[in-house]
């Protein structure tokens, strides 16, 4: 049997925001679709009950009765786990994510992959909504939640495949980068740094992985790497296809100048080789942004795009959802939730923030959550990353179990180096933080949330306790 005739897929932790994706594009392709995960809640549950996908709640070997063809593993799963032994013991046939989305959806098509530490979930979304707005139809596929699709993926009649390339691992069994899967025509990198250090062991382990994943760009492919980071350069020395730079940095291919920034919107000149291509608007704050946006258009213009057609649709970009998402305004005071959890990203939106409103006092609550920054290893760049606030609340480390006592990352020492600095910060529990806000944040204050998860719902708790 080809894979491609494998009718019965079943999905083994479909509650990932890629899984359950994976799994609707592929009931859209006629496949029969189920699966199982151990914790099955809203939004994720409301997704696949109204794409009719059934989820079993919660892993047991009868769930795999009848056997199904073939299975995708998430690559939350480990060995021990009561299905994976059950697929193993009986010889079902299964297949890590990323390699199921290359076979069942991308291959066949032009793959633009975009990766790298920061902007991926951003770039990828701009991209696809400037292809979709030039008529281009295409697929994608989104570490988040486009504000103008509604969804993070469509399967696309068009030629194209757009799809945020993560750098963390497959699967248990598969142990590589997602990207390094994707089959690559065109490759966007923003920025290298170190991150997930629960997978890489150092910056030089992350570095080639993405040197492998500029090494599968055929030669009449192409690649988009930011000037200003070194690291991105030194790995697209290994290209074999054209490569174009971008940033705001001399001699980037496509450069940006004359930046105006002001509440609602972010306009630059565009350099292309020295010659002024357009003026751009976008609605997103930062340089960062701005990087995010010079790839994208990189790209389209080398599929042809038309330069009005590119610059519209970025004009027209509603952003992402949890990328400094406005999530309410209420009594003069607004609140933000950004998905930041490095220190880089924090710094750049801070930074943005403070140049969009530069006479508001600017609030950053933080939760470290993500698996590298419940480590100690950015102790010291999180001291730096918060420049831009006035005030600063840590909530404690989320699952400090997970992390090496002995590199456990301290809430309580940010919170006193910020102290030292000459900031107003403390380390308090999240019914703490609400409190605090609740008697201290006034009219005009800005606060923004800053955790890669729901941070205890800390945005309903705000709401209430600010009417």
């Amino acid at each position: 049997m080809q894979l491609q005739d494998k009718k019965r897929v079943y999905f083994l932790a479909i509650c990932g925001t890629a899984m359950a994706s994976l799994a609707a594009m592929m009931k859209a392709q006629g496949h029969d679709v189920y699966g199982s995960d151990e914790d099955v809640y809203p939004p994720m549950s409301d997704f696949l009950a109204e794409q009719k996908i059934p989820v079993f709640s919660g892993f047991q070997s009868k769930n795999l009765t009848p056997a199904p063809d073939l299975v995708v593993v998430g690559n939350v799963i480990s060995r021990g786990n009561v299905e994976i032994e059950e697929i193993l013991n009986r010889h079902i046939p299964y297949i890590s994510l990323p390699d199921a989305l290359r076979e069942f959806v991308i291959r066949g098509k032009r793959s633009i992959v975009v990766t790298g530490t920061h902007g991926k979930t951003t770039t990828t979304a701009m991209l696809a909504w400037v292809f979709e707005c030039a008529g281009r139809k295409p697929g994608f596929m989104i570490g988040g939640l486009p504000t103008d699709f509604g969804r993070g993926f469509q399967l696309g009649e068009g030629e194209d495949f757009i799809v945020e390339g993560d750098e963390y691992d497959s699967a248990y069994f598969d142990k590589v980068a997602k990207f390094l899967r994707y089959i690559p025509d065109i490759g966007v990198i923003n920025a290298i740094e170190y991150d997930h250090a629960d997978i890489y062991g150092s910056l030089a382990e992350i570095k080639l992985a993405f040197q492998r994943f500029v090494n599968l760009i055929p030669q009449s492919g192409f690649l988009v790497a930011c000037k200003e980071d070194e690291n991105a350069m030194q790995v697209s020395q290994w290209a074999f296809c054209p490569v174009a730079t971008f940033g705001s940095a001399t001699g980037a291919d496509w450069r940006a100048v004359n930046i105006s920034t002001c509440a609602r919107a972010t306009t630059f000149d565009v350099m292309h080789h020295d010659d002024l291509w357009g003026r751009a608007t976008i609605k997103l704050p930062g340089l960062h942004n701005i990087r995010n946006a010079l790839a994208a258009m990189a790209v389209a213009d080398f599929v042809g795009i038309a330069r009005d057609d590119i610059l519209r649709a970025l004009a027209d970009f509603n952003g992402v959802k949890r990328r400094l998402e406005l999530v309410f305004t209420i009594n003069g005071i607004d609140v933000y939730d950004d998905f930041g959890h490095h220190p880089t990203a924090v710094r750049e939106t801070l930074t943005a923030l403070r140049a969009q409103y530069p006479n508001r006092r600017l609030w950053a609550l933080y939760e470290p959550r993500s698996a590298t920054s419940r480590r100690n290893v950015f102790q010291r760049a999180f001291v730096e990353s918060f420049d831009a606030a006035d005030i600063i609340l840590v909530a404690p480390v989320h699952r400090p179990d997970k992390a090496p006592p002995d590199q456990l990352f301290s809430a309580q020492k940010l919170a006193e180096d910020l102290s030292a600095k000459g900031k107003i910060s403390k380390q308090l529990s999240v019914e703490e933080i609400v409190t605090f806000a609740k008697e201290n944040a006034g009219q005009d204050d800005i606060i923004v949330t800053f955790s890669n998860g729901p941070f205890a719902g800390i945005h309903a708790k705000l709401l209430d306790c600010l009417r």
